[in-house]
């Protein structure tokens, strides 16, 4: 079954992309502008095999469009561009909503008791089956590629955490020894924006990170793709575990063509 599987994608990737599809890309995913001949042959290999295999769903009356699966792919492939590693595993669909949605919570009080409650979110990451995004604020993103945030690399980074669900904020690493160094410099910058966050004082790391290590961990790619030169500057070693992780170096490609 899977050297099936293989061979399909293998097939789907040396495929020329859709000249319809490749404009998407140029224009839904800024990104694109700063790879390489090779590396953009590569995504848009990648971006076939994510739509032939994940499954897209309109909720809220939404009607889903080549346009909005090929953005989401295309962003979301940007995470395994340089990986030697499976298309999100855990993933089956991606639900799209118009805008932000609301969300059941369970709260729990004092003496354990649980309170239902209801939030307005733009995107989360299901630890097996779905992520859910707000096509509105996918769209901001893609309009303000420098602001450091991408909501569609946020939940994706989530997917990835998720392939090691005993350990929050660890994906699978390409070595077993990198772990060790990625253990103690992600400890030491999720510290360290907890103190941040604590003392008021503000960075290139959204403050949201501080809530735990696995949005630490999806926050800091979010920086890593959308602001690589800044994250580069205020956290070298965090940067520099990113870019083994994702092997690749954001930043260097940004001063390429500045």
């Amino acid at each position: 079954m899977f050297g099936f599987k293989n061979r399909r994608r293998a097939r789907l990737r040396a495929r020329p992309l859709d000249p319809g599809k490749r404009l998407l890309l140029e224009t839904g995913v800024p990104y694109y502008d700063l790879l390489d001949s090779p590396e953009r042959m590569a995504l848009e290999g990648l971006v076939q095999v994510f739509l032939r295999e994940k499954h897209f769903e309109g909720c809220g009356g939404l009607e889903i469009t080549e346009e909005m699966r090929v953005t989401i792919a295309g962003h979301a492939c940007l995470l395994i561009l340089g990986r030697e590693t499976d298309f999100f595993p855990l993933l089956s669909s991606v639900l799209l909503y118009p805008d932000s949605y609301t969300a059941p919570v369970a709260r729990h009080g004092p003496g354990g008791v649980v309170t239902e409650a209801a939030e307005q979110r733009i995107g989360e990451s299901w630890a097996e089956g779905s992520i859910v995004l707000s096509w509105h604020d996918v769209c901001d993103d893609v309009l303000a590629p420098e602001d450091g945030y991408s909501v569609i690399v946020h939940e994706f980074a989530h997917q990835l955490d998720a392939e090691l669900p005993e350990a929050e904020g660890m994906p699978v690493l390409s070595d077993s020894s990198m772990y060790a160094d990625w253990s103690r410099v992600m400890k030491a910058e999720y510290e360290r924006l907890c103190a941040d966050v604590a003392a008021g004082r503000e960075g290139v790391i959204d403050g949201y990170g501080a809530e735990s290590p696995a949005e630490f961990f999806a926050v800091a790619s979010e920086c890593f793709f959308t602001v690589p030169i800044d994250l580069e500057e205020e956290h070298p070693d965090l940067y520099a575990q990113l870019a083994c992780l994702y092997r690749q170096h954001p930043a260097q490609r940004l001063r390429r063509v500045s």
